[in-house]
């Protein structure tokens, strides 16, 4: 049977902030002391989502209307997913504790006079650039061009920071690797690889002129600090991996997920310190002092997308919120 790691990566990513959504803003002594030792966490009975996973879908729905519409382009993306940002901006259930970026991106993104330029954030590098960036990895049939442009796009009409969408290429391509059968033991070695491959290329194509809103004296200039600042945590993700006790807040050796590069490290230091065990590494991630929601949400994602839909209890499955809207877009993908 195939392993379907769209299913899994997508119902991972939302069963990780529903676990995670709990803990956020709590201490790790504070979560065990509420939900008893993080090797037991359970998935609450009613497993409501954050912002995360609205988000995720909605990136989501804009690339299925994308890929319907013919090739992915920046001008055949770029309609969709601002209007997708805009309907949850304008959504009642746009209550779960959203990001004061998106918000204020989203806001200026309902002016249609305005260019998305105008409405990106780019001083903001914070993780909601990439906790919803992995449809863009498990979407079928994306060039590594389109799936690079694409990733930086969607961060951009929010975040534009050169960081956020640096990692948010990489979470992509992370997700999209692993789901190709890519060892995880060779992961952060074949993103720090792509990372140095990519960090003078500004695209123009999809960010457009973007990089003139900052202070940077050229393009190479703005997308290199980007490229720099997630070459650096990657380092130190590489040296954690090894050195780590599972025991030990992840935070501590990569960050607490509040900006897009930590969410990263972090997210991917919880799902291979156990990588065969996709239930274990979602608990150390949602029980962390970070931001739990968006670090335990990435760890699904890559845990989903190498382990495939088998890797999660049936009994979880079935009660996530917005189950049946992820396995829509999932299907799709898998077949």
């Amino acid at each position: 049977m195939p392993k379907q790691s769209a299913t899994g990566a997508l119902l991972g990513l939302a069963l990780g902030d529903a676990l995670g959504y709990p803990a956020e803003f709590k201490t790790v002594p504070l979560i065990e002391s509420a939900f008893g030792p993080w090797r037991g966490l359970e998935l609450p009975r009613r497993a409501l989502v954050s912002d995360d996973t609205q988000m995720t879908l909605a990136v989501g729905r804009a690339l299925r209307t994308a890929l319907d519409r013919g090739d992915v382009t920046p001008e055949g993306l770029e309609g969709p997913l601002r209007a997708a940002f805009v309907e949850w901006y304008r959504s009642p259930e746009n209550n779960r504790a959203p990001g004061g970026t998106c918000l204020r991106a989203c806001e200026l993104l309902t002016d249609q006079g305005r260019t998305w330029q105008d409405a990106s954030q780019t001083g903001s590098k914070g993780c909601g650039a990439n906790m919803r960036v992995a449809p863009i990895g498990l979407a079928p049939g994306l060039s590594g061009e389109q799936r690079a442009g694409a990733a930086q796009l969607q961060a951009a009409l929010t975040h534009g920071h050169p960081t956020a969408l640096a990692a948010s290429d990489l979470t992509a391509h992370a997700v999209h690797l692993l789901a190709q059968g890519t060892d995880p033991a060779g992961l952060v070695g074949r993103l720090r690889s792509y990372a140095l491959e990519h960090r003078t290329h500004y695209d123009h194509t999809w960010l457009g002129d973007l990089w003139t809103r900052a202070q940077d004296p050229g393009p190479e200039h703005f997308i290199a600090r980007g490229w720099d600042e997630c070459l650096e945590i990657l380092g130190r993700l590489q040296e954690a991996v090894r050195t780590v006790s599972p025991e030990t807040d992840p935070c501590l050796a990569t960050g607490e997920g509040w900006i897009a590069e930590e969410a990263l490290a972090t997210g991917l230091l919880c799902f291979l310190l156990f990588p065969e065990e996709p239930v274990t590494a979602l608990r150390r991630a949602a029980c962390t002092a970070g931001d739990s929601d968006s670090i335990a949400c990435l760890t699904g994602a890559f845990a989903g997308a190498w382990l495939g839909a088998g890797a999660w209890p049936a009994d979880w499955a079935e009660r996530i919120e917005y189950r049946g809207d992820l396995l829509a877009l999932a299907t799709l993908w898998d077949a």
